[in-house]
């Protein structure tokens, strides 16, 4: 009979054991969940240095030689805007389509309109001028054009005047944008910081180290890779766009695990639920 009790009392004192031993591997594996949740957590916050341009720490004025600002080429479809005025107003007329030339300021106008007032580039680089005939345009600078137009109207006007801008001026922003799109420009010198205002800034998901620039130089569509945390840009040869520029905003990496994405609520839950089932069990 004390064999049998002696043995009983080993058996349960086994149950036990094994059953503390068990609640003790739950509640480790309990409170590994929920370090790895907030690892998880920690490291998918967007910090302040995510979010913050031209970094540099401790320097309170930095200066910078501007980069090579190169003169936009005008190429087939683009759209140009000509004035050519004179002391000698009635001749001047001839080369305008209302008979009635008047100075317009093209960047107060809508793209349409300013498409109705405009010369648009042939197929094969040539403008088409009343009186003047055919000029070549491509890969020439608005500056030059100008020169051309005023040398050929000096035999017909007395002290030309010839002012031409590019009409399309556009540079589309994509990415992590608070509102991606196309955005008409006016000024001869836009920054790439410009062009971001523009659309409304970069989301807190947009990755400010990895911004991709799209330039089509020379006939080929150039990938350029622009840092705008870091201040060396403001040297850059590609602070400035181009007409037509493609500006692309990369994710962060963090977006992936995002608060907007991931199921937080769902695993706070369902932590909070095996806690309380812990909680009971032992």
């Amino acid at each position: 009979m004390a064999f049998f009790q002696s043995n009983l009392s080993n058996s349960v004192k086994q149950n036990f054991t094994q059953v503390n031993s068990k609640r003790k591997l739950c509640g480790s594996g309990y409170i590994c969940v929920c370090q790895g949740f907030l690892i998880l957590l920690l490291s998918s916050c967007v910090t302040q240095k995510n979010l913050e341009y031209l970094q540099k720490e401790d320097v309170d004025i930095l200066s910078y030689t501007e980069g090579l600002v190169e003169e936009y080429k005008l190429q087939p479809k683009d759209e140009l805007y000509i004035q050519i005025s004179s002391l000698d107003d009635p001749s001047a007329r001839i080369f305008s389509s209302a008979g009635n030339q008047q100075y317009v300021d093209v960047g107060g106008i809508e793209p349409y309109g300013a498409s109705l007032l405009s010369y648009t580039i042939d197929n094969d680089g040539n403008i088409l001028l009343p009186v003047i005939g055919a000029i070549s345009v491509k890969d020439k600078t608005t500056k030059e054009v100008s020169e051309i137009i005023t040398k050929s109207v000096t035999k017909i006007l007395s002290q030309p005047l010839v002012s031409v801008k590019l009409v399309n001026r556009y540079v589309t922003v994509l990415g992590e944008i608070q509102r991606p799109g196309q955005y008409i420009y006016s000024r001869d010198k836009v920054t790439i910081y410009d062009a971001i205002g523009l659309a409304g800034d970069v989301t807190d998901w947009g990755n400010r180290d990895e911004v991709i620039l799209i330039r089509n130089k020379d006939g080929k569509n150039h990938r350029i890779h622009v840092s705008l945390i870091q201040p060396d840009i403001l040297a850059s040869n590609y602070l400035y766009v181009s007409p037509n520029d493609i500006i692309y905003i990369k994710p962060l990496r963090k977006k992936f695990w995002g608060i907007n994405r991931f199921p937080y609520e769902i695993i706070l839950s369902a932590i909070t639920a095996g806690i309380l089932l812990y909680s009971i069990v032992k």
